[in-house]
């Protein structure tokens, strides 16, 4: 049975200890540099979207598809888990505030890296644990911490999270887009994907912006 949201709340928004991440100074007068953007597929991307906007230094998530065609590049078609697309979303964020390694970070905390092709109840292809690199660097990190996480025995099991090259990212249709936030009492938002976003401000609670912060 789902954990009702409140106590969900309660228990983890309340421990600040779990991380040793610097807290981003938003008062700082630095020039604001140039933003750039990380792909991801962990599932439903309405649970991924929530758990990533509320990131200091993110200033935007789209919902999308990736890994198929144009032409299947729809909710509709995704859903049938032929077509090769994942659903995922693409994190704008300002790298002087956010680094790629966090998000690193943040991505293997959010959902389970260990189920293949599947979260939860959301089983098939679309619903696939994925990264998608742009560059040798983000490869790198993404390598590295698979190899760091699976070594270090912190999980079930060893992590099926596919690496991917980054190809053409498919926004999704606009009543995606914000999902969680605009439909908070949808049961599925309430006892999936806010716990996820939970479990996110638990560990990284120097990440998330004041607004998000109880």
């Amino acid at each position: 049975m789902p954990i009702p949201v409140p106590e969900v709340i309660d228990t983890l928004i309340l421990d600040r200890k779990k991380t040793t991440m610097p807290e981003p100074d938003e008062s700082s007068s630095s020039p604001v540099s140039a933003t750039k953007q990380a792909v991801f597929a962990g599932g439903c991307f309405w649970c991924t979207e929530m758990a990533f906007e509320q990131l200091a230094g993110v200033s935007d998530v789209a919902s999308g598809y990736i890994g198929g065609s144009p032409e299947t590049a729809n909710y509709e078609a995704v859903c049938t888990g032929r077509t090769g697309h994942a659903e995922a979303i693409r994190i704008t964020y300002d790298p002087a505030v956010m680094t790629y390694q966090t998000l690193l970070d943040v991505f293997f905390t959010a959902h389970d890296p260990t189920t293949l092709n599947r979260q939860g109840n959301d089983i098939g292809t679309q619903y696939r644990s994925a990264i998608f690199t742009s560059d040798e660097a983000e490869l790198a990190a993404a390598r590295a911490t698979i190899a760091r996480l699976d070594a270090s025995g912190a999980l079930p099991s060893r992590i099926v999270t596919t690496l991917e090259p980054l190809t053409e990212f498919y926004p999704a249709e606009d009543y995606h887009q914000d999902y969680a936030r605009a439909h908070p009492n949808q049961s599925y938002i309430m006892h999936v994907s806010t716990p996820k976003a939970c479990k996110v401000r638990n560990y990284f609670p120097k990440l998330i912006r004041r607004e998000y912060l109880p």
